[in-house]
């Protein structure tokens, strides 16, 4: 099949996945349901109308490592120093009682869970370090969606890099030492720090640079130009440290572009942040919707029907670990209530990189520990699917609850 055929099916795909957002707000559903759902019915697993060819093609990872960085930026024009100065200390506790917490909650759980089963108990870990981190693009899309405003948006977006950054650190020091215990290769302790601050440097670097000339206030099409500038320079040089330089390691482009994005955005007058946010809406607009159908396309809805009680296990623990510490961190550090009993519920949202960090840790454990790796995927590659349809749902709810959508649906 030629590229251009493989090209207009993409394309095929992401407009049905368009009109099914559209048919299921009319359920009063954010549009991102009917995206995932359908990434999910057309991929590889389901009808194949967007084949794994085409995920696995060059071309199209390309173009997924453009859209993570250019998705950063509604992160990053949140990041104004003057605007989280507040929540700075109780932003960082929370961000912790919820990120360790649960895994902490999940680890306990399995190793319990595990040792009763016979087990190797060191394996609960891995559930644990896969369980702690958050996908944003799924809350993020519905704060873009639903135009929601109030302290559980200004609270989850920062939130959002800070939990990035603590699932990174975690996950790979859990992933080495489980390395080391059956004796498989793995990132060496010493690259965790550069996988955390290698991609804010990225960001800092060409976000100082597209400060001096935002600086000068281009207008609208000079503004475009020079964010689709930056973002690709930005990419770039992610993508070539990542296949050139630390081959072992995987950066994260999305924390590219909220550095990118912060940057510039305390360079330059908020009245003119604002503007630039407006006109770069129809391509953040895209690049949520790729990246929403580029999440659900790996799904396999037969996991549902496979799902045993370790998916269930995993489920449930991860929904409390994240509810009741975002809670617990929101009420020792005198977080707004609605922030305390509703944070939680926005922080759900978890298959991609669920499946990255699974994909990881079954690399290492096939070497000599395949019974395990198959345990790992198949219950984690079921969680995807169940709970990410719930998530979607739940972080509406709790945004709704928190009375911060202001558009009537």
């Amino acid at each position: 099949m030629n590229l251009s055929l493989y090209i207009l099916r993409w394309i095929c795909t992401l407009a049905v996945a368009f009109l099914a957002g559209k048919l299921i707000t009319k359920l009063r559903m954010p549009s991102i349901l009917g995206w995932l759902i359908t990434g999910m019915l057309l991929g590889p697993n389901a009808a194949g109308l967007l084949p794994q060819e085409v995920m696995n093609s060059e071309w199209y990872k390309l173009i997924i490592t453009w859209m993570q960085c250019a998705f950063g930026l509604m992160l990053g024009t949140e990041l104004i120093w003057a605007k989280i100065k507040a929540y700075g200390k109780a932003l960082i506790v929370t961000t912790l009682t919820q990120s360790l917490g649960t895994f902490a909650f999940v680890s306990f759980l399995f190793a319990i869970v595990f040792s009763l089963s016979g087990v190797p108990v060191y394996l609960a870990f891995a559930f644990g370090g896969i369980a702690l981190a958050t996908a944003p693009a799924p809350a993020l899309s519905i704060v873009q969606e639903f135009h929601t405003h109030g302290a559980v948006t200004d609270t989850l977006l920062p939130m959002t890099v800070l939990d990035d950054i603590v699932g990174i650190a975690v996950f790979f020091t859990v992933n080495s030492f489980i390395a080391r215990a059956v004796s498989g290769g793995s990132v060496p302790l010493y690259m965790i720090p550069v996988m955390i601050f290698l991609p804010i440097i990225i960001g800092i670097a060409t976000g100082w640079i597209a400060g001096l000339f935002l600086k000068k206030n281009p207008g609208k099409a000079g503004t475009l130009i020079i964010l689709l500038l930056g973002i690709t320079a930005t990419a770039a040089i992610g993508l070539f440290c990542n296949t050139t330089v630390f081959t072992n390691i995987t950066l994260n482009y999305m924390l590219m572009g909220v550095s990118f994005s912060a940057v510039f955005s305390n360079m330059i007058p908020e009245r003119q942040l604002q503007n630039l946010v407006d006109w770069f809406h129809p391509i953040l607009a895209i690049c949520l919707l790729t990246a929403i159908v580029d999440l659900g396309a790996p799904l396999d809805y037969h996991l549902i029907l496979g799902a045993g009680m370790y998916t269930f296990i995993y489920i449930a623990a991860r929904a409390c670990g994240k509810y009741f510490g975002a809670r617990f961190g929101a009420k020792i550090t005198k977080m707004p209530k609605t922030v305390q009993n509703y944070l939680g519920l926005t922080l759900l949202p978890h298959s991609g990189v669920s499946l990255v960090f699974t994909g990881i840790i079954c690399s290492v454990l096939a070497v000599s520990e395949p019974e395990l790796a198959v345990i790992v995927k198949g219950t984690i590659a079921a969680a995807a699917v169940i709970n990410e349809i719930i998530a979607v749902i739940a972080a509406k709810k709790g945004f709704e609850l928190a009375g911060e959508i202001t558009t009537a649906q």
